[in-house]
């Protein structure tokens, strides 16, 4: 297999075949990601990853594959139906394809194209939210609304593929920390997504964000007011049936929840950690990490 720099994916695709068929991220603007940094976007041709493809077959079976890099949906669609259908043709026992993807590039397909990648095996889209927050999106320069976001959301569920939505704790700084943590929530009711996976922003240098922390223009919340988010954003989270992660290594406080039967056990665990106020009770710093 041939990568371009670092390659990165979900943590639900920790056992997947990863295939690059794009490099880099065609938008590269929110203040707080790196992982593009250094890159020039482009769309591998359907030679270079037929050849990956093509390797990746004397494996033997692969349950699932992932489509790197940062929102490998943008490919135009004729091209995404080529690949989909040659990875299907090729690899055994493939049971399912996961892709990035941004908001505008789930809306500039419709629904019978995104069902058409389902039938060809795509069958989960991660989806960046960061924030249900409108002013929060604006400072961090999403690409993308909170209109945008849910209509994206809803157009992923009409096609019957599964939507798995990142937010992050601590965007808003403590300014907006309340604000961002109960529109997220109510963002993500709209959504309805069959997973969130809740991350807590560490800033990296050379970053934009970065920057603003150093100016004092963003300030970050305490590790217990992160957690005092993550409990706001869960209150305000209404789903049909989602399975909720703050399990990531960035996080303070690690849960793994089905909502909605486990909301208020959750909730519970939450209050008795900030009425403790135990730095015990929280990851070590040492063990956090991107």
């Amino acid at each position: 297999m041939k990568y371009e720099g670092m390659i990165y994916r979900p943590p639900s695709e920790a056992d997947s075949l990863i295939l690059q068929v794009a490099v880099g991220c065609s938008y590269n603007g929110c203040t707080f990601c790196h992982s593009f940094q250094g890159k020039t976007f482009r769309i591998k041709s359907f030679e270079e990853i037929k050849e990956d493809i093509d390797e990746a077959a004397t494996y033997g079976t692969i349950r699932r594959v992932f489509l790197a890099d940062g929102d490998a949906l943008i490919i135009p669609q004729t091209e995404l139906v080529r690949i989909l259908a040659y990875l299907k043709e090729k690899i055994r026992g493939l049971e399912r394809v996961g892709i990035y993807a941004n908001a505008v590039d789930v809306l500039k397909k419709s629904t019978e194209e995104l069902f058409e990648l389902r039938r060809l095996g795509l069958g989960i889209i991660y989806l960046g939210l960061e924030s249900g927050n409108a002013e929060v999106l604006k400072r961090i320069r999403k690409n993308a609304t909170v209109d945008q976001m849910i209509r994206a959301g809803k157009r992923v569920k009409e096609a019957g593929i599964l939507l798995s939505i990142t937010v992050l704790l601590g965007v808003g700084g403590v300014e907006l920390s309340h604000a961002h943590a109960e529109d997220t929530g109510r963002v993500l009711s709209g959504m309805d997504p069959e997973f969130v996976g809740a991350l807590s922003l560490m800033i990296v240098p050379g970053t934009p964000i970065h920057e603003e922390m150093q100016s004092g223009k963003l300030v970050l919340p305490t590790p217990f007011e992160l957690i005092r988010e993550l409990g706001t954003m869960i209150a305000n989270c209404r789903f049909t049936n989602c399975f909720f992660a703050s399990n990531h290594a960035s996080n303070y406080l690690p849960l793994r929840i089905r909502m909605p039967a486990e909301k208020e056990q959750a909730l519970q665990l939450i209050h008795q950690v900030l009425q403790r106020k135990d730095p015990e009770l929280l990851r070590p710093e040492y063990m956090r990490a991107l």
